[in-house]
């Protein structure tokens, strides 16, 4: 019996594939609503699934595209201030957190603190940049000044 898998399924298949499988097993699968009969109806209401998916992928690709160019402008920086010690190192450190909130201050940008790639909490003043995934194929920077309070 052909299915199309509603769940991914360990072993079978995963969400959105069409396979055959024997019959008391799909049974099972389309009681538990981890697949549906593959009819000619179920097959069309897929493909418009996939064309509205693929649609909204290209949407947020294009929308993290237009937010790269804004961030690396080079006319959008980002200043925070902290006290530092004569050598330039500071009392603390900056993190993904802080740059985010003052990002969403500054220019109103809302970047979950989890995409920004910083490897260590910035600890020294001056200019940084900071790798930002906005997208799988979309990578960003951040330029952030650290300036002495």
């Amino acid at each position: 019996m052909k299915v199309i898998f509603v769940q991914d399924v360990r072993g079978k298949g995963k969400r959105g594939e069409i396979k055959s499988i024997p019959d008391g097993y799909a049974n099972f699968l389309i009681k538990a609503n981890k697949a549906k009969a593959a009819t000619a109806q179920a097959l069309s209401q897929l493909k418009a699934q996939k064309r509205a998916e693929e649609k909204k992928d290209a949407e947020t690709l294009a929308e993290a595209k237009v937010l790269k160019e804004k961030l690396e402008s080079g006319e959008m920086v980002v200043e925070l201030k902290a006290k530092a010690g004569e050598d330039g190192r500071l009392f603390g450190s900056i993190t993904s957190k802080q740059v985010a909130q003052t990002l969403a201050k500054q220019y109103g940008l809302k970047i979950d603190k989890r995409k920004m790639e910083l490897p260590e909490p910035i600890k020294a003043l001056g200019y940084t940049n900071i790798p930002v995934k906005l997208h799988n194929q979309v990578t960003a920077k951040i330029r952030v000044h650290v300036a002495e309070k």
